[in-house]
């Protein structure tokens, strides 16, 4: 099959290219860091890292353009790790394995990488080209964007000496994007308590596979299901005519993706195997009706297993699984300012039972601070009220479009004039790294571009081979023509 590092941009390909033999997971980016650095070093340029990992390059004017302003060039090293259950693939040590599929470019059963990673080799070429012609760049290359911001969190005022950032991150080629939501990790915690399963019970494994998951700010309006959610739906209704015990659970291991598996040990008296058996498989087909058109592949299978030795104990299950079922999930509001485009919204992305306590982890989004605020007390009072503790952390701020953005009219014109047509202008409901950015450093003017990617955060990841030449094409011509 043809290579990657055949198609156009050239430059910006093999970069991406060399990226992808280096393993790159959020808060595994030591390797990432240390080549970054060492080819800023290589190419003659300034090359400094903070304490987290963050590094900043900066390149000088070419000739005649010294005096125009400063742009900052942006992009995050990180990346999501998720891969088919069939799929063998170790995200700490192994490359990602990339194919041209057509006018995309996709990985083999993982996520891609192109988020951010695209980004990454635009900036990477930049700094390396001979023949551009722009004003004093710098390029920031930040870590663990994907789970917490923490690189971004981290960043010290004083250190960018930019006027203009241009965030290399949105994921549609022809729009410009002047906001975006901010966000809250929400943490929820059942101590757990457990008692031998009896003898006359008898052990069941329920396995939610084939969801299509992704990203839980740009795909959350999808309606995509929900592992964690199809899994309580079919437990909660089990529970409600028979005496079904969990004594295990797991679904979803990344806040920020929409969670495309999930996984029970339950027991139940031999007695009720067969009233079990026909309630879940009722409730299945159910929900595979309802799905059908935007989850084709979901399967749901359900088959006896070897003996569990302990199950959850009955109130704590009435609690836990009550709360967890009855958590918001998916949008919550539609922007009033912006139609079409989603204000508010929650993930339920991960839970968790370790034999010691019960983890729930959900990933809230708004565009509104005090709209992210109301709905964690929501969800503070429900957990609260079965006796979970609830902590919220990681809370970032959203970013404020500038519609009177002195680059934003550049850019408009510039496509305008390149392309024939005018740029959408949009906020996204996902956190960018320029909320927090804008927060350190106030007076910089902010957008964000990208090429077109689609489905990030899954292994449907893909990445359209023309929008990425374009996308080149225009943020070269803009660095042309900075005020």
């Amino acid at each position: 099959m043809k290579k990657i590092t055949a198609l156009q941009p050239v430059d910006v390909w093999k970069h991406f290219d060399s990226l992808t033999k280096i393993p790159r997971p959020s808060k595994k980016e030591a390797r990432v860091v240390e080549f970054i650095k060492d080819f800023g070093r290589k190419n003659g340029l300034e090359t400094i890292a903070d304490a987290v990992g963050n590094i900043i390059i900066r390149k000088p004017a070419t000739r005649g353009m010294e005096k125009r302003k400063g742009i900052i060039l942006q992009a995050h090293l990180d990346m999501v790790p998720q891969k088919n259950s069939d799929k063998k693939h170790n995200f700490e040590k192994d490359p990602i394995e990339t194919l041209v599929d057509g006018e995309w470019v996709r990985a083999n059963g993982t996520t891609l990488g192109a988020d951010n990673g695209i980004g990454v080799a635009s900036m990477m070429a930049v700094l390396e080209s001979k023949t551009l012609v722009h004003g004093p760049v710098e390029a920031l290359f930040t870590v663990d964007e994907e789970t917490g911001m923490t690189g971004a969190f981290a960043l010290k005022s004083g250190m960018l000496k930019g006027d203009i950032l241009l965030n290399l991150d949105s994921e549609d080629e022809g729009e410009l994007y002047v906001g975006c939501a901010g966000g809250m990790d929400g943490n929820i915690v059942f101590r757990y308590a457990s008692e031998p399963v009896p003898k006359d019970y008898v052990t069941y494994s329920v396995q939610i596979r084939g969801l299509k998951g992704g990203h839980s700010g740009l795909d959350i309006h999808l309606g995509r299901g929900n592992s964690n959610f199809i899994l309580l739906r079919l437990l909660y209704g089990a529970s409600r005519k028979t005496d079904v015990r969990i004594a295990e659970m797991e679904g979803g291991n990344m806040r920020n993706a929409i969670p495309r598996e999930a996984f029970a040990s339950i027991v139940v008296p031999k007695k009720q195997q067969t009233e079990l058996l026909k309630i879940l498989k009722k409730i299945a087909q159910c929900i595979k009706t309802e799905l059908n058109n935007r989850e084709p592949d979901l399967n749901i299978d359900i088959h006896k297993a070897p003996a569990a030795k302990r199950m959850m104990k009955d109130n704590l299950q009435k609690r836990f699984m009550g709360a967890t079922y009855a958590c918001p999930n998916g949008v919550i509001r539609v922007s009033d300012d912006m139609p079409g485009l989603v204000e508010t919204s929650t993930n339920l992305s991960i839970i968790k039972t370790d034999g010691k306590k019960i983890m729930v982890y959900c990933l809230l989004r708004s565009s509104v601070d005090t709209a992210k605020l109301a709905l964690s007390d929501r969800i503070r009072a429900l957990f609260e009220m079965a006796g979970a503790k609830v902590e919220f952390t990681g809370s970032y701020p959203g970013w404020k479009p500038n519609m009177e953005s002195g680059i934003l009219e550049v850019m408009k014109k510039v496509y305008e004039k390149k392309f024939g047509r005018t740029p959408e202008i949009k906020a996204v409901h996902a956190g960018l790294e320029c909320g927090l950015i804008g927060g350190i450093y106030p007076g910089l003017d902010m957008i964000s571009l990208g090429p077109t990617i689609r489905h990030p955060h899954s292994p449907d990841e893909k990445v359209h081979i023309g929008s990425v030449q374009k996308f080149w094409d225009f943020l070269t011509e803009t660095l042309k023509n900075v005020p």
